[in-house]
């Protein structure tokens, strides 16, 4: 059970500035189905340039809920240039706190309000101020080598560990975390805790036993801690050959896009630390 604060709980069971607006100025979509986070925040603005009305509609957890619900309400009366300045920290402090884990879901909700005013500013025909650019370095989660150095430089990250907490970067197959940890040390210098360790080699010959074994440590070791941080899990339920049977459980049983899951987080990484012969299936209660 996550340690939510008060303001937390009673936000996520009376959200505010839930729902959708007519004809709204900018529209910002961030997140992703596949992990069990998506948000869709828009505006409307009055006459003087300011936010007048701000929806939003999350398929995510409690934190989500409440992270969305609170930034709407910081943000209205705000201009955009104003708005724009909201950082994900301002969210966490108006909830009194987040989980570790959960502290993505404060970056989730400052990036859609990005995201909606770079909208405003297209339709307009221009670009937003600052608009965030870069090089994908998490293809899982699509999020940049410049957003990775922003989220480390605003709440002092010194660890991977800790950008996967605040943006997921890293959190699905985990091919990204040395270039992760290349960006921490690049913004943090010394402060940076970064341990490099080799990958380790596959094995070349296995017995049975031997390769159940490490396909059971992988799924431990690797794949649940992921699907674990959106309230999701998994469970191998056979081997046949090749074939890896799982079922999906928590959040990951109810999404839309566990085939995307499957194949692009279970299926990756059995076959980068187990056999690259190795495909998944999965068996439904």
């Amino acid at each position: 059970m996550w340690d939510y604060t008060d303001k937390v709980l009673d936000t996520f069971h009376h959200p505010k500035n839930v729902g959708k607006l007519d004809d709204p100025d900018g529209v910002g979509e961030v997140g992703s189905l596949a992990c069990g986070d998506a948000l869709t925040l828009m505006f409307k603005l009055d006459g003087d340039g300011r936010i007048k009305d701000v929806k939003f509609q999350t398929f995510g957890c409690a934190s989500a809920i409440a992270s969305s619900s609170v930034l709407t309400e910081m943000i209205k009366g705000m201009t955009l240039e104003e708005a724009a300045k909201v950082s994900n920290k301002d969210i966490v402090e108006q909830l009194g706190g987040l989980p570790d884990q959960k502290m993505h879901c404060s970056v989730m909700g400052q990036e859609a309000l990005e995201a909606a005013i770079a909208d405003y500013y297209r339709r307009k025909g221009g670009q937003a101020p600052q608009t965030q650019k870069g090089n994908i370095v998490c293809t899982c989660f699509g999020v940049t080598d410049e957003e990775i150095r922003k989220v480390v430089h605003e709440n002092d990250l010194t660890t991977v560990e800790e950008v996967t907490n605040f943006c997921k970067a890293g959190g699905g197959c985990g091919g990204c975390k040395g270039r992760i940890g290349e960006l921490v040390e690049e913004v943090q210098g010394q402060k940076a805790k970064v341990e490099h360790k080799p990958k380790p080699a596959k094995p070349t010959k296995m017995t049975n036993i031997q390769k159940i074994q490490l396909i059971q440590e992988t799924i431990n070791e690797q794949i649940r801690p992921a699907l674990r941080v959106d309230g999701g899990d998994i469970d191998l339920v056979d081997i046949e050959g090749n074939k890896v049977l799982v079922a999906f459980r928590g959040m990951c049983a109810q999404c839309k896009m566990a085939e995307f899951t499957m194949k692009d987080v279970v299926e990756a990484r059995l076959k980068e630390f187990v056999s690259d012969d190795l495909y998944v299936e999965e068996v439904k209660d």
